[in-house]
């Protein structure tokens, strides 16, 4: 997904606030289910919660750039997965992100729905 930044996005140097890139994924990880007609859960009482994030700011953006966030998908189980993202100003990669995501219903860790599945499962295509 690309992403534009915007002096909204910005601190008073020009430079991207660091928690914009954790949006940027989020953004992302959402888009990916808007483009296929989907919700990121199934109704309002079930959906994925973040449980873990490991991140690692490697490099600065600025107001004007065209940045792309990449996602991947690093370990899937029955109700939780990681994803690597990673958020690239053309092939400098800027930022990096492990976020484990597990689903729940009603506050409960459930099983991953198939169709739910079968779409994290085709980040990257």
């Amino acid at each position: 997904m690309k992403v534009r930044i915007y002096y909204e996005d910005t601190d008073a140097g020009g430079i991207v606030y660091h928690t914009n890139y954790i949006k940027y994924c989020e953004r992302a990880r959402s888009e990916h289910f808007f483009s296929r007609g989907m919700m990121p859960g199934e109704g309002n009482k079930s959906g994925f919660v973040v449980r873990k994030i490991d991140a690692d700011f490697l490099g600065s953006a600025r107001l004007g750039d065209l940045l792309e966030v990449r996602t991947s998908v690093e370990e899937f189980k029955k109700s939780s997965l990681i994803l690597l993202q990673e958020i690239y100003k053309e092939e400098t990669k800027l930022f990096s992100m492990k976020v484990m995501l597990v689903y729940v219903e009603a506050g409960k860790p459930r099983r991953i729905p198939e169709k739910l599945a079968n779409i994290l499962l085709d980040f990257g295509e």
